[in-house]
């Protein structure tokens, strides 16, 4: 379908430690529109993070399919997919994962560099994040100089600068009072209005309502699958 963002087909993860192996994932099957809001639930261990992992490219299936924009996933050597990481996912972290002492400005353009941008398109492109996320004030701040609120915003600026197909956000207010993750989730609704397909892995209820779609996986497999807004 020409509307279908991510298509996985019996996704598989096993780990072997020592010598047992442990089956994290047991064959998923799932199906993502463009544009899509959807929120990844379950306890720990259900395998939600490996799937994140997964879905971003970040780690490769033991077996399955695993298409992304019309792109086969699972057959492509390291190189094809950190490519992929850089122009198809924007990634939003718990803990920011920003450089100390680098600019919000710098930070943002980051991406950028590893694609090849030129210094002025770099400097132009993070400008318009930043003032999309509200921190056009704060551009030349570090993170040390900055709130958590505000680290994140820079962290969210950093997801779309590349424009991203999916931005994918594992836990994005955990690290966050509830006034601030109110305005952060508030930061995510817009960009998923702006057109983005997001996908949040979260273990708190009220932020996965945030979500047009919730997926809740146990044991590996996937629990329930329910639209929650149109």
């Amino acid at each position: 379908m020409a509307d279908t963002l991510i298509k996985i087909t019996d996704l598989k993860r096993n780990f072997v430690l020592g010598e047992e192996i442990v089956y994290v994932l047991k064959g998923i099957d799932l199906e993502i529109k463009k544009g899509e809001y959807v929120a990844l639930m379950g306890p720990s261990g259900s395998g939600k993070s490996t799937l994140m992992n997964l879905l971003g490219c970040l780690d490769t299936p033991t077996s399955g399919d695993y298409i992304l924009n019309g792109k086969q996933v699972n057959k492509m050597q390291d190189d094809e997919l950190a490519g992929i990481r850089n122009k198809e996912i924007g990634f939003v972290f718990q803990t920011f994962n920003l450089l100390p002492r680098t600019t919000a400005l710098d930070n943002v353009a980051l991406p950028m560099v590893y694609a090849g941008y030129s210094k002025a398109d770099r400097r132009a492109r993070a400008t318009e994040v930043l003032t999309q996320v509200n921190l056009s004030d704060r551009m030349d701040h570090e993170p040390n100089q900055l709130s958590g609120g505000q680290r994140q915003r820079v962290a969210i600026a950093r997801a779309l600068v590349n424009k991203p197909s999916i931005i994918l956000a594992d836990e994005p207010t955990g690290n966050l009072d509830s006034k601030t993750s109110l305005e952060i989730m508030a930061l995510f609704d817009d960009i998923h209005k702006n057109g983005n397909t997001v996908i949040l892995v979260t273990h708190e209820e009220d932020i996965a309502e945030y979500a047009h779609r919730i997926i809740r996986l146990r044991d590996g497999m996937i629990e329930s699958d329910t639209i929650t807004k149109k």
